[in-house]
């Protein structure tokens, strides 16, 4: 972890707590070293920010990766669904190759 990038991003979050971008970064910086923080952030953007996309693939790999498959699976199912409604083609597709890697790593 790089002191400077997490001081950075904490500074981005205080100018501007409401972009979803910056919380996103903040989710995936944590989840690095500090999987409690990650999770607080996924979750602000869940449930703050719907409709920003980008958390749907880092959120679904950390909450599977956290064991906690059902919220995995409906943030993976969420994800694509959005993809689609947003008619955002390439993040549906990588989306759903995402959810499919985790459907099959649940079935080995």
């Amino acid at each position: 972890m790089s002191s400077n990038i997490l001081s950075s991003l904490i500074g981005f979050y205080e100018e501007d707590p409401g972009d979803p971008f910056n919380i996103y970064a903040l989710a995936i910086e944590y989840a690095k070293f500090d999987p409690g923080k990650a999770k607080h952030f996924f979750n602000i953007l869940l449930t703050e920010h719907p409709d920003y996309l980008p958390t749907y693939y880092h959120a679904g790999a950390f909450f599977a990766g956290e064991e906690n498959i059902q919220k995995a699976e409906e943030i993976y199912q969420k994800g694509v669904d959005l993809a689609r409604s947003q008619k955002n083609v390439k993040a549906q597709q990588e989306l759903t190759r995402a959810y499919n890697a985790f459907l099959d790593e649940l079935d080995d």
